[in-house]
């Protein structure tokens, strides 16, 4: 996958794991394990994308 398309991949996650973890903080009962994995992932997705803008 060239790296473009894998940089569009990521952002998009972020975007959709973000969209999981609004959902999930306006439900009558909040599961916060989920959140704390969601978050958790996003994160990770984030910081593969700042070592992608680092590296060009």
């Amino acid at each position: 996958m060239a790296v473009s398309g894998r940089l569009e991949t990521l952002h998009n996650k972020h975007i959709d794991l973000e969209e999981k973890i609004q959902a999930e903080l306006r439900s009558p009962l909040p599961d916060t394990l989920r959140i704390s994995r969601l978050k958790r992932e996003k994160l990770q997705i984030k910081d593969t994308l700042r070592q992608f803008a680092q590296a060009s």
